[in-house]
């Protein structure tokens, strides 16, 4: 009874940390801002010396000053809802419920609505319309989004790193940081397929709770990876970590994997993502993780860890992980 009051309280801490950034977000600017001129700025002394050294230096420091480059965590937030929210998806939610319906409803008019004309021209013209709108511009804003998102995550995810934690320590091997993101790619990816093919599970809910399940485990891997990769944390551990812990990740999960889904949509559902997860970047770098509340690890992870390995092993070589016994 004492473990499962446990797990509740774990799930409730989780979910409640991973709103903690909404808040956070809009005075962690001006704190990173106040410590760095703080730090930049000449400490004030009464001696003589100490003025007249302060005077020759004061143009010094100014310039100091003005050359660094303030946070813009709260900037790149609102850049990802601009082009995620603001561009992308709106521009999806008009196209298809504003655009699409205006033109049927012309056409249609045009032609009356009791005319089979009107809708066999209807039956070919919208799959055509979707097919160039998607190919021209979801597509492309699609993979820009991408690679401009992936920019700004880091830089938010690097900004809140040194306001909660400090200077990031890195892999002390250049291949060793290479290989483990490269495996963490894949294991995420296959991750994903993997909680794909639970959800077609024919039981009544069983199939949508176990991926739900998933895409909690995997949304809290997405938002404390960045704070455990400039920990230094290698893949097995951060794995580890989130099994040994699933009460806790499962909670603060929860809420980004409940929003996306709500669209069957995957490029709307992408773009929630977007919009949100920079708010998940900055909960994981402030939160506190619950640890040690279940004796039981929920190894999902085992699965795509040792396909991953076999993948690795017979196209690169030896993988940064070693099965899942190497990760107990």
């Amino acid at each position: 009874m004492d473990n499962l009051k446990g797990i509740g309280y774990a799930v409730y801490r989780g979910l409640i940390d991973s709103i903690r950034g909404t808040y956070t977000l809009f005075y962690l600017d001006k704190e990173i801002n106040q410590r760095t001129r703080s730090r930049l700025s000449p400490t004030k002394s009464h001696s003589t010396p100490s003025r007249r050294n302060n005077e020759n230096n004061e143009g010094s420091h100014t310039r100091m000053l003005k050359e660094h480059e303030e946070s813009k965590v709260l900037k790149r937030v609102f850049q990802c809802c601009a082009l995620n929210g603001g561009v992308f998806l709106s521009s999806i939610l008009l196209f298809y419920y504003l655009l699409l319906p205006s033109l049927k409803f012309i056409l249609l008019f045009t032609l009356g609505d009791d005319s089979g004309m009107g809708k066999f021209v209807w039956s070919w013209m919208r799959p055509v319309l979707s097919f160039v709108f998607e190919a021209v511009w979801v597509l492309p804003l699609f993979l820009l989004s991408k690679v401009v998102n992936s920019l700004w995550f880091q830089d938010i995810a690097d900004s809140a790193y040194r306001y909660s934690c400090g200077r990031p320590q890195f892999m002390q091997s250049l291949s060793k940081l290479i290989a483990d993101s490269l495996f963490s790619i894949l294991v995420q990816a296959l991750f994903l397929l993997q909680a794909l093919v639970v959800n077609w599970i024919p039981l009544v809910m069983l199939g949508d709770i176990l991926c739900l399940v998933h895409m909690c485990m995997l949304y809290s891997l997405y938002a404390f990876e960045y704070k455990w990769f400039n920990m230094g944390w290698e893949l097995h551990k951060r794995l580890t970590f989130i099994e040994n812990n699933w009460p806790y990740f499962i909670g603060f999960g929860l809420p980004l994997a409940v929003l996306t889904q709500m669209s069957t949509n995957w490029v709307i559902s992408g773009c929630i993502f977007s919009v949100l997860f920079p708010l998940f970047i900055i909960s994981g770098n402030e939160a506190n993780p619950v640890t040690d509340i279940c004796y039981y690890p929920l190894q999902l992870f085992s699965p795509v860890v040792a396909i991953s390995n076999t993948m690795f092993n017979k196209t690169i070589g030896q993988a940064p992980v070693h099965g899942a016994q190497s990760r107990r």
